[in-house]
């Protein structure tokens, strides 16, 4: 895993004239335009960086949700919150971080999930100090989920690898009419009774994240799903649940029926939208559509390692998600 020395290497060689307005070709030349100052976000920063995004993002998410997208629930020693750019005691600039300890081919690893990243327009050239002080962080696995193209080409240019991120789009139908004995729980104490080991401290973990959560169940079988209800920027597509996390591929795909149909009659959700590569088969009456690209740095490590949780798409509320036909 690339994240010290080589790593850095890598960013002061780095073009940035698709991504800085102003330009400059090479990191290492250009001049640091901005008098601001870097550092880490701490808890008590929290609350003037919440007010910069909210006043800077555009996005009409308020300051309380950032607090909360910036302050996961689950236990994890977090070095800092993201980096911030400060000018005059002003925050001008922020890159949020999230991190998680998670246990892959059977010993921890540290993932550090990258987040929102703003900075004011006058403080542009100013950007990549954000992203260098991240990923100069020794040790830690980068995941970036929700990166916009200009990151996208940036990233690409820094060693991270793409995800598959084919989606399935598809109506959630009022059937089965029987239950055929699978049940469908979406009451948090039942919930938690009825998960066991790795399962349960994920859901443990995000009960209190803005995802939801349901478990099939059948006999002395289940599978655990977390979704989260998005709001959609088309008039035909107004809101659909997008799958997170499914607990048994297998059985999944066996009850998946129960599930949709649950989140029509009981939530209301007339669509919903699913990796392929999270359920593991294309469910029926579905059409493929194009998502946005997601992103890992870590070179010991396969795509298939890589998932959703401990990340903010489960700690915050999406407004207005674009779908596309896949290119």
């Amino acid at each position: 895993m690339e994240t010290g020395i080589v790593l850095r290497d890598r960013l002061a060689s780095t073009g940035f004239s698709r991504c800085c307005p102003h330009g400059y070709g090479n990191l290492a030349n250009m001049p640091d335009v901005c008098s601001a100052e870097v550092k880490p976000i701490t808890e008590a920063d929290i609350q003037a960086v919440a007010e910069f995004l909210r006043n800077d993002m555009g996005s009409g998410v308020s300051a309380t949700d950032w607090q909360r997208a910036m302050t996961p629930p689950w236990d994890v020693e977090q070095p800092n919150h993201g980096y911030l750019l400060r000018e005059n005691g002003r925050v001008v600039g922020a890159y949020l971080a999230l991190y998680s300890e998670r246990i892959i081919d059977g010993r921890p690893r540290p993932i550090c999930n990258l987040g929102t990243w703003c900075v004011a327009d006058e403080h542009r050239a100013s950007g990549l100090r954000l992203q260098r002080s991240l990923l100069r962080q020794r040790g830690y696995i980068f995941t970036d989920l929700t990166p916009n193209p200009t990151v996208v080409a940036l990233n690409s240019r820094l060693g991270f690898a793409r995800l598959d991120t084919a989606r399935a789009l598809f109506p959630n139908v009022p059937w089965p009419l029987r239950s055929r004995g699978v049940r469908v729980v979406d009451a948090p104490d039942e919930i938690d009774d009825m998960l066991s080991g790795r399962d349960r401290t994920i859901y443990r973990d995000h009960a209190a994240t803005a995802a939801s959560h349901v478990v099939l169940a059948k006999g002395d079988l289940c599978c655990y799903v977390m979704y989260r209800r998005d709001l959609g920027r088309l008039k035909r597509v107004p809101y659909f649940a997008s799958i997170l996390y499914v607990g048994d591929p297998d059985l999944f795909r066996d009850w998946a029926p129960h599930f949709y149909r649950h989140l029509l009659l009981r939530r209301g959700i007339p669509l919903t939208l699913a990796e392929l590569r999270l359920i593991k088969h294309r469910p029926p009456r579905s059409v493929m559509v194009g998502g946005p690209a997601k992103m890992f740095l870590g070179d010991d490590l396969q795509p298939e390692q890589i998932d959703y949780l401990y990340s903010e798409l489960t700690c915050f509320k999406w407004i207005g998600v674009w779908l596309r036909p896949p290119r």
